[in-house]
């Protein structure tokens, strides 16, 4: 099992920057995918942002891209999500995610997620 906690959330004007973390403790998540995820309200689960365990490569949404960036720091077991030049549209519940060890890839599924954090940007 892994367990996921988020943190770093907040309330930031738009222009402003958030670094969200997410430890993870039960588990490493070096040879795990992490995907940071959110959710506004009335709205679907968005994947924003990516990175493989296999080779590093990461992913962004449209709508994030070269705003966003994820790292992760495998000896801290955790991973981060610096946001800047954030919108208020970026604001949502923001969930970080683990797959299942050694899987990784578009044709597996995230079995591990955290609680979620806030970010609200005010306009």
């Amino acid at each position: 099992q892994v367990q996921l906690v988020e943190s770093g959330g907040g309330l930031v004007q738009a222009g402003g920057s958030l670094r969200l973390s997410c430890a993870a403790s039960g588990r490493t998540i070096s040879s795990r995918d992490m995907g940071w995820f959110r959710q506004a309200p009335g709205k679907e689960r968005e994947n924003v942002a990516a990175t493989r365990w296999t080779g590093g490569s990461t992913y962004y949404a449209d709508s994030v891209k070269g705003r966003f960036t994820i790292s992760r720091d495998n000896a801290k077991n955790t991973v981060y999500l610096q946001m800047n030049n954030l919108k208020p549209e970026d604001t949502a519940v923001y969930y970080c995610a683990a797959t299942s060890l050694y899987c990784s890839g578009d044709g597996c599924r995230y079995a591990y997620w955290g609680q979620g954090t806030q970010v609200t940007v005010s306009s």
